[in-house]
Order: structure tokens, then C-alpha cells, then sequence
């Protein structure tokens, strides 16, 4: 059975943002309720879903943990998961609860409602949300004519001591994971042996960050929207440090989805399939694009904060998300001595 580490599922909360309206769908008193394995900031998800309830007459209690926690926790419990949603972060962990054929078929409807590329090729798992890879740099240290074309630079015997990674996050995970589908296994072990020998590691992106702002090192690894947000707050984390966008369909292009599924355990399909059609509709995706997150929206026709650049200008390279392969990724990372 497959595993990303040992966890078990953490908080349960209840989102009641408002009370359910009488006579709308299964609304009173016997309105029903889906239990949501949620990985994603529990903010971002809130936002999202705060007239859900209101809308249905549908209640949510929430499981919060992260990825890995909640996939092992689902794989664990199998048939019995009181689960009825799985909302990941990165998509890594949904792909492996997906082959472990743990999901049900979303609805072509709501598969419609996102671009071919953020969603599961399996049809069993919709991104709500996005994020792309980028190099932190201090221009102090590395003008912006000696950036590094390419991610894969980084495992050079020149960038030694120079850069930041937070290997043992989900984010950095799924970065490796889009190498690993992209150049395959051999390429991707090498760079993580010169990634072992090169990179300070760091306990999260905001570490990173900051720790290239302050001239710990000069590149750091990590998500834009941790730069932006900060920036959005007065840059009193990374004010000297800026971002690179890799471009030209390199693995450090890669940009990551938060991925929903329903789970084919569930006894309340039909509530769940609402829910993810609901994270992926119109309504929803301007929340996350109005948001305080600065995430992506990835819903058809629906634009991201101004502030950040459009997702189809970022160069990515093309990732069937439901291949990554995070089982592979640990066992590599664990190999290199970065986990």
C-alpha cells in the first residue's frame, strides 16, 4: 500500500457562515453533511466556500492537516474514510489516493469548468487553484543577467552554499515530483545529489524568503505567492528580494494545482459532487482571485489578481497533474539526503 509518511488527520472544525434557507434543496433541519479532508490554507478554502452553505443547504466539517496526513489517512481508513471531499494543496497527494482507486468520476460538467491542464487526466480529481514555481534572488547578490536559465542549474558545482530550498514541504515535494515527470529519473536523482550539496535547507517558503532578502543565500526555490503576499503586507519579509520567472516550459516553470476529488466511499455523492462543482464554478474562483491569497484561479474565463502574471504567460511546461509520482519523489529525496 502506498504511503507518503506516517500521520493521522488533525483538527475538525464546522463551517456554519450562515444558516441554511427553508425550502432551498435539503436546507432545515435535516440538511445534510459532508465531511472535507481539506490540505488547503484553511483561509483561502473558507473564503471560497463561505455562501456554500447558505446556497445548498448543505453543512461542511472540516479535517484540516496537510497533504501527505490526510492521503495517508484516507488510504488507512479505505472504504470506511468518513470522507466525503479530499481538497489537497498540491496535487501530488490526491494522485496518490486517486490510484489507489479511492475516487469516484467528477461530472464532465465540472470537469468543464477548468482548463486541460489543471485537472486529473484520470477524470477523477478537478484543480481549484494554482500556484507556480519561482527563484527567489537577491539582486544585491546575483544581478538579474546571472540568473540561472534553467532550474536544473541549481545543482551546478557553482551555486554551492548558495541556495534555499524547504525540502520537507509538500511544495518543494511537488516541484521535484514535476522534474521527475519531466526528466525522468536518473536526471532528477542527480540534481538532488547536487541540490544535497549545494542547498541550505530551510523549514518553509517564508524562510526561504527571507533568508535570500537577507543575504543568507543568494536563490531561493519557492511559490510566488508567498512574495506577493508579502508584498501586499509592506515587503516586512522579502523587501529586497525579487522573483524570477524560469519560463520557456523548464521544470522550474512548473506550476502546481490544488486538486478536489470525491471520494467513492462517500454515501453522499451527489452533495460532494456539488461541492466541487461549486470550488470550480464562476463564484468561487472570483473569491480566490479577490482574495488575500494571491493564489491562481483556474476556472475557464476567470482572471487572477491583477497583481500577479496571467498563468498563460508564465511559459509552463506541459504535466499531466495526476501523474506525479510522490511515492517515487520521497524514496529520491530520502536517497539524496534531503529527507
Amino acid at each position: 500500500m502506498t504511503r507518503l509518511g506516517r500521520a493521522t488527520a488533525g483538527v475538525v472544525s464546522t463551517l456554519t457562515l450562515a444558516s441554511a434557507l427553508s425550502g432551498c434543496g435539503s436546507a432545515g433541519s435535516d440538511a445534510d453533511t459532508l465531511t472535507v479532508y481539506s490540505a488547503q490554507h484553511e483561509s483561502l478554502v473558507r473564503t471560497m466556500l463561505e455562501d456554500f452553505t447558505e446556497e445548498t443547504g448543505i453543512e461542511l466539517e472540516f479535517r484540516d492537516a496537510n497533504d501527505s496526513e490526510l492521503a495517508n489517512q484516507i488510504i488507512e481508513e479505505g472504504e470506511a474514510s468518513p470522507a466525503d471531499v479530499f481538497l489537497t494543496e498540491n496535487s501530488p497527494a490526491i494522485g496518490v489516493v486517486d490510484r489507489e482507486g479511492l475516487l469516484a468520476p467528477l461530472d464532465e460538467k465540472t470537469l468543464g469548468q477548468v482548463g486541460e491542464q489543471y485537472r486529473a487526466s484520470t477524470g477523477n480529481w478537478v484543480g481549484f487553484a494554482a500556484r507556480s514555481t519561482v527563484l527567489a534572488y537577491n539582486p544585491e547578490k546575483v544581478p538579474e543577467a546571472e540568473l540561472p536559465a534553467s532550474i536544473l542549474e541549481l545543482a551546478e558545482p557553482e551555486y554551492e552554499g548558495r541556495v534555499g530550498i524547504a525540502a520537507g514541504g509538500a511544495d518543494f515535494q511537488a516541484i521535484v515530483s514535476a522534474v521527475l515527470a519531466l526528466e525522468g529519473e536518473e536526471a532528477t536523482r542527480a540534481w538532488l545529489e547536487g541540490l544535497e550539496r549545494n542547498a541550505e535547507i530551510y523549514a518553509s517558503n517564508t524562510a526561504v524568503m527571507k533568508a535570500v532578502d537577507e543575504a543568507q543565500v543568494d536563490l531561493g526555490v519557492m511559490y510566488h505567492y508567498y512574495w506577493y503576499r508579502d508584498q501586499a503586507e509592506g515587503g516586512l519579509v522579502g523587501d529586497d528580494a525579487r522573483l524570477h520567472y524560469f519560463g520557456n516550459q523548464d521544470p522550474g516553470a512548473f506550476v502546481s494545482v490544488s486538486g478536489a476529488g470525491v471520494l467513492a466511499s462517500s454515501d453522499q455523492k451527489e452533495q460532494a459532487q456539488r461541492l466541487v462543482a461549486y470550488l470550480t464554478a464562476t463564484a468561487a474562483q472570483e473569491k480566490l482571485a479577490s482574495s488575500s491569497a494571491l493564489e491562481y484561479a483556474v476556472g475557464t474565463g476567470t482572471a487572477s489578481a491583477e497583481e500577479l502574471p496571467p498563468l498563460e504567460e508564465l511559459g509552463a511546461p506541459a504535466v499531466d497533474p495526476s501523474g506525479l509520482d510522490a511515492p517515487t519523489v520521497t524514496e529520491l529525496m530520502q536517497e539524496a539526503g534531503l529527507l
